[in-house]
């Protein structure tokens, strides 16, 4: 058994991991999405874009109540989420052949484009609009980034971090399975968790301040993701860009 636990090991060392799979990365978007959430809901129409089961039971209320209009309301981010993942299952195929960038960083380009683009937007424009948007990048945020060092993770929402979280405390506590992985699946949901929180906080005191342009803050940690993920498709992993990430 020892063996084979070593042997296991050694394997698990030379399999390379993407820039795109480190959990430096997946952080930082949990709290790109923590943002967001916070963003939306407080002053872009009271609607959750980083998932859409909040969203689903909304349009029901509606729908039970013989609100068609209000059920037609929130339709449209469930609608904008949906395209979005469609779109990114679509083309990392066709940037793959360009052999030039990973469609995960060329996705991160696009959603600093979009964060540009919503911060410009006047107070009184119709949340809509920042509500389509937001929920189109962070569905193909979802379907592009899925597992980080080999652990399956989301970078837009965090019920299942609350589960996993859970699930390795049990495993922990009753010394089942490995420990080492146990701890390791632990200590990256919590992150996970954590810097979800601290993206809700931020965004809600600079909500309060600057209103709609508050998620230009957003683009910090945007930027070092990009900047990263660029820099490594160019330098590093220039002969794996036609590799798929794990979780795919």
């Amino acid at each position: 058994m020892k063996k084979l636990k070593i042997l296991n090991n050694s394997v698990k060392s030379e399999i390379q991991v993407l820039e795109c799979e480190k959990t430096w990365v997946f952080a930082t978007l949990m709290f790109v999405a923590g943002f967001y959430g916070a963003y939306t809901y407080s002053i872009r129409g009271g609607v959750f874009c980083n998932a859409q089961t909040g969203n689903l039971i909304f349009l029901a209320m509606e729908l039970g109540k013989g609100q068609w209009l209000g059920g037609i309301y929130y339709f449209i981010p469930l609608f904008a989420y949906l395209i979005g993942t469609i779109v990114s299952e679509s083309i990392p195929s066709t940037i793959k052949k360009s052999g030039f960038i990973r469609w995960d960083t060329l996705l991160i380009f696009i959603e600093i484009l979009t964060v540009i683009f919503i911060g410009f937007l006047p107070e009184t424009a119709p949340f809509q609009i920042s509500q389509i948007a937001i929920n189109f990048i962070c569905s193909m945020q979802y379907n592009t980034f899925r597992q980080s060092n080999g652990i399956s993770m989301a970078t837009t929402f965090c019920t299942n971090h609350l589960r996993q979280t859970g699930v390795s405390i049990v495993k922990i506590v009753k010394r089942k399975g490995d420990m080492d992985e146990n701890i390791k699946r632990f200590v990256s949901h919590t992150l996970m968790l954590f810097v979800f929180v601290c993206g809700g906080i931020v965004s809600a005191a600079f909500c309060n301040i600057i209103l709609g342009k508050a998620i230009w803050i957003t683009l910090i940690p945007l930027i070092i993701v990009f900047v990263r993920l660029l820099y490594v498709d160019v330098k590093n992993e220039n002969n794996s860009l036609s590799k798929t990430p794990s979780g795919h």
